[in-house]
C-alpha cells in the first residue's frame, strides 16, 4: 500500500491504512483480533508446505500466503502491524516485539558474538547501556561509548580504539539521545562504516533508535542506517497503555531477527499489534499537537530563572555542526527533551513533589506530559561519573509534553519552580 496507482502516498495515509485490506477479513472495517494460540491445517500436505515456508530459507515467511501455524511465530495481527511499521519507517520490513528492550535484546544477540566489539552513543536508553555493559560485556562483547555523534575525528578514534579491541560488529546509535537529546550524524557514520570495512573486512551494521522523534520527524534509513529500532510503548502507542518495539530494515536482516524472536518468544501479542494499529493512526496529530506545546513550554523554562539548562533541539545554536545535522536530518524537535533547574538533587525534588499536572513517571510519548529524574530513575544503574561526562546531574529532569493545553502546563511548572 506504500503507493496507489503511480501515486506515492503520504505517511499519515499509509498510518491509516497500510498493512490491512478489509477484503481479508470479513468486510470489517477496522482490524478484528485474532486471539488464538494455534491455526487448525487445510490439511497434512499444507501443514508441510507451511513449516517448510516458514523455517526454509533466510527470511521466515509470512503468515498468510501459506497459513500460520502459532502465535509465537507468527499470526495476522502481527502481520498487519509489521506491515504498517515497515512503510512508516521506510522499509522493507519489520519485525515487532513484546517490548522495545526485546527488540533491543534480540538484536544484540542475534549481531554480536564473543570476542566483537560495538560502538554505542552515550547517553543511551539505560536499559540499553545496562544490557551492553552487564550481560553481552559478560558474553565477551565489549562495548565503547562515543560522546560527540556529530565529530568524525572523534567518532573515529572511538572506532578504532574498538576494532583494536575485537571486530567491530555494531554501532549502536540513538539520536536524539535519552535524555540529553544529543545528535548523530547518521550520514557521517555511514561513510564511517564503510572505512571500517575497508580495515576489517567485514562492515558494522549501524542501528539507530529513532524512539525520540519517531517517522515523522525522522526517517534514520533514508539516511544510512541499516535498522532503525523504535520503542512502539511510546509515541507510537501514545497513550501509556501497552508495551511494544519494533526494528525495521531489509528482508534479510529483519528475517534474521525474526528467527531468532520465535526462539526467544518475544514477540508481540494479537492484542497489542491490534493497540497499535488503533493508535498509529492519530500519531502525526499527536506529534504534531505535542511538538507545538513543547515549543511552547520549552520558550518558557529557558527563560525561567530558575533553569540553568535546557536540551531542546529547537534551540541548538545556528552554524553549530549539531545544527547542520539537525537542520539535514529531522523534520522537528519532537516534544521531549531535559531540562536542570538550579541547584541539585533537593531542589529538583522539591520541584517534582509540587507538581500537579505533570505525571512523575518514566516513559515519553504519551498523551498526558510526564516527567522524571534520570539520575535516580530511567539511568539510576549508569555510573555516575558517566552520568556526569554526558551532563545527566542531580537537577537534570526529563520532560515528555503531551497534548494538553500549553497554558495550564506552564501554570503548574511555574507554581512548582516556586519551591526551587
Amino acid at each position: 500500500m506504500a503507493s496507489q496507482e503511480g501515486r506515492t502516498l503520504a505517511l499519515e495515509t499509509l498510518a491509516v491504512g497500510a498493512g490491512y485490506d478489509p477484503a481479508e477479513h470479513g468486510g470489517s472495517a477496522k482490524p478484528p483480533i485474532y486471539m488464538t494460540s494455534t491455526f487448525v491445517y487445510a490439511s497434512a500436505a499444507q501443514a508441510k508446505a507451511v513449516h517448510e515456508a516458514f523455517f526454509d530459507g533466510d527470511v521466515p515467511e509470512r503468515g498468510g500466503k501459506n497459513g500460520f501455524i502459532y502465535a509465537r511465530l507468527d499470526h495476522p495481527n502481527l502481520v498487519m502491524a509489521q506491515t504498517r511499521i515497515a512503510a512508516l519507517d521506510r522499509a522493507e520490513d519489520s519485525a515487532l516485539f513484546s517490548s522495545g528492550m526485546a527488540a533491543v535484546s534480540t538484536l544484540a544477540m542475534s549481531l554480536l558474538r564473543p570476542g566483537d566489539s560495538v560502538m554505542h552513543s552515550r547517553p543511551i536508553y539505560g536499559g540499553t547501556d545496562m544490557l551492553l555493559h552487564t550481560h553481552m560485556n559478560e558474553l565477551g562483547v565489549t562495548p565503547f561509548g562515543f560522546t560527540d555523534g556529530v565529530d568524525e575525528a572523534h567518532m573515529t578514534e572511538v572506532a578504532n580504539a574498538a576494532m583494536a579491541r575485537g571486530p567491530l560488529a555494531l554501532i549502536m546509535v540513538e539520536s536524539p539521545a535519552n535524555p540529553t537529546c544529543a545528535i548523530a550524524d547518521i550520514a557521517m557514520i555511514s561513510r564511517l562504516a564503510d572505512r571500517i570495512a575497508l580495515t576489517q573486512r567485514r562492515r558494522p551494521i549501524i542501528s539507530v533508535d529513532n524512539t525520540f522523534l519517531g517517522p515523522f520527524l525522522q526517517s534514520p534509513l533514508e539516511h544510512g542506517a541499516d535498522l532503525c529500532i523504535t520503542s512502539l510503548t511510546k509515541y507510537a502507542g501514545g497513550h501509556s497503555d501497552f508495551l511494544g518495539g519494533s526494528v525495521s530494515g531489509s528482508a534479510a536482516m529483519v528475517g534474521r531477527l525474526k528467527k531468532l524472536r520465535t526462539l526467544f518468544g518475544c514477540h508481540a501479542d494479537p492484542h497489542s499489534c491490534w493497540m497499535l494499529l488503533r493508535s498509529v493512526e492519530t500519531m502525526s496529530l499527536r506529534t504534531e499537537r505535542a511538538g507545538q506545546n513543547a515549543q511552547v513550554i520549552a520558550a518558557y523554562l529557558r527563560d525561567h530563572p530558575k533553569v540553568s539548562r535546557i536540551t531542546y533541539l529547537g534551540f541548538l545554536p545556528e552554524g553549530t555542526p549539531a545544527r547542520a545535522v539537525y537542520d539535514r536530518q529531522c523534520g522537528g524537535p519532537g516534544s521531549t527533551f531535559s531540562f536542570d533547574v538550579i541547584g541539585g538533587e533537593a531542589e529538583a525534588f522539591r520541584f517534582l513533589d509540587r507538581l500537579k499536572l505533570l505525571r512523575f513517571a518514566v516513559s515519553l510519548g504519551g498523551t498526558e506530559t510526564l516527567i522524571c529524574h534520570p539520575a535516580t530513575t530511567t539511568h539510576y544503574a549508569v555510573p555516575e561519573a558517566a552520568r556526569a561526562e554526558v551532563h545527566i546531574g542531580p537537577a537534570t529532569m526529563r520532560v515528555s509534553v503531551g497534548i494538553e493545553n500549553s497554558g495550564d502546563l506552564i501554570a503548574d511548572l511555574a507554581q512548582a519552580l516556586e519551591a526551587v
